[in-house]
């Protein structure tokens, strides 16, 4: 079964508690600090699988969750980090989160930590210190990345197949590569995208054959637009038309029209056109047939092919191997990191100027004014933070003195009564 979208819920593992203890030793009546810290929630790990070319396991499995860490213990001990959970997916996936692509896998056993587990809290033992024998401070484990993911497969090819169903599309590839899709002398044989890799001269091409697509199929229509995105990724388009076509011109611009109008960049992608099923037609037919296309395609090349009896087969590898080896030269050169910005030098924050960064924002409500504090560091702090005991709130507010935002505050207005509102957790400014 053929599944290239996928919606799975991700949740990687919740750091361990620290732990408050003290040692217990014969003959030592205050025993110091032993609470160990606790361990490290496990990542989910995407890893790209050239074994697979469907998302279908996913809609049996739509839940990946990685292990939480374990809590610290007396005597020193620190939690056991909780194990990985690592995801095959087949090359081309995109994962999404909030609409927003956060890993995209276009190479074989690439891994990508897709959702980070918590930190573990530090134990009581963290805190020692000359001033401070005996703290009973100790840390919550910080929850792990969990969200939805979107998931979508997009097939990474050389050359993507397009044309009107049962315009040869299969029937090329089964002749060309070691592909087997099926065929039959009906419209909408192939219902799912089909890969072959076609070796010519001393190099190979790896080809996608998608669905036949019919007019409106960009709007819904037929079978083709559930499968276009397979070939966004090409590098270049072949298409097919069956050279027995009434009006071949028109069929031409019809595709065309639908590639345009489901994504911008297919109809600027490079393109060869190749008249198929030609062994039944003279050579005064076909070239009328060729003059047609090149009337609206004068830009494109334009073959004419016998996949049945392997006539012009090979020109066409050619012609599209030369193709392929120009867009892959254009790519490197437009992804060059040599890049003149007119000798303007780019300012930026480093990104531990960004973890540090906060900002505060006061809030009316029925009770009051309530000041939100957020920024990376600080909420990490919080979600680190015990709240049920005085000891953990006071040393929030000692980082929060350290940081300057306790000074801010009083700028704004907060007093040692206000609610300060951290994450989802309020406390006031000053202990009452």
């Amino acid at each position: 079964m053929f599944v290239d979208t996928a919606k799975v819920f991700v949740q990687a593992g919740r750091g361990g508690d620290g732990a408050v203890s003290f040692r217990h030793e014969i003959y030592v009546d205050k025993g110091g600090p032993d609470g160990g810290d606790g361990g490290k929630g496990g990542d989910v790990i995407f890893v790209a699988s050239e074994g697979l070319n469907t998302l279908v396991d996913f809609r049996y499995k739509p839940e990946l969750k990685a292990t939480p860490g374990e809590a610290g213990a007396k005597r020193d001990r620190h939690g056991k980090s909780g194990k990985a959970l690592y995801v095959k997916v087949p090359v081309g996936t995109i994962i999404r989160r909030d609409g927003r692509i956060i890993a995209d896998f276009t190479e074989a056993n690439q891994e990508v930590v897709v959702a980070r587990g918590g930190d573990g809290g530090f134990g009581n033992a963290h805190f020692k210190s000359s001033v401070r024998q005996a703290p009973r401070i100790a840390e919550k484990g910080e929850p792990g990345d969990t969200f939805e993911a979107e998931l979508e497969l997009k097939l990474l090819a050389d050359v993507g197949l397009v044309g009107f169903p049962n315009a040869g599309k299969s029937t090329f590839l089964s002749v060309v590569s070691n592909a087997r899709p099926e065929i039959a002398d009906y419209a909408f044989t192939t219902l799912t995208p089909n890969l072959g890799v076609a070796d010519i001269d001393d190099g190979s091409l790896l080809i996608a054959d998608i669905p036949g697509l019919i007019k409106g199929a960009s709007e819904g229509k037929g079978l083709g637009d559930a499968f276009l995105r397979h070939v966004e990724r090409t590098a270049v388009l072949l298409h097919l038309i069956d050279a027995y076509s009434n009006d071949i011109a028109a069929d031409y611009k019809t595709i065309r029209s639908e590639l345009a109008s489901y994504s911008e960049s297919l109809i600027s992608r490079p393109e060869i056109i190749a008249l198929t099923k030609t062994e039944g037609l003279d050579a005064e037919l076909i070239q009328m047939q060729i003059d047609a296309v090149k009337a609206v395609a004068p830009d494109s090349q334009v073959f004419a092919i016998s996949s049945a009896a392997h006539t012009g087969v090979k020109e066409v590898l050619r012609a599209l191997r030369t193709k392929v080896e120009e867009n892959r030269a254009l790519k490197i050169e437009e992804a060059d990191p040599d890049v003149d910005f007119d000798g303007l030098p780019i300012i930026s924050l480093s990104s531990e100027q960004v973890a540090k960064a906060w900002h505060i924002e006061k809030l009316e409500n029925e009770e009051g004014s309530v000041f939100r504090v957020t920024g990376h560091k600080i909420e990490k702090f919080a979600r680190r933070t015990r709240f049920d005991t005085h000891e953990g709130v006071n040393r929030l507010r000692d980082i929060m003195k350290k940081m300057g935002i306790t000074y801010a505050l009083t700028r704004a207005g907060a007093d040692g009564a206000s609610l300060i509102r951290i994450g989802n957790d309020e406390f006031p400014l000053i202990e009452q």
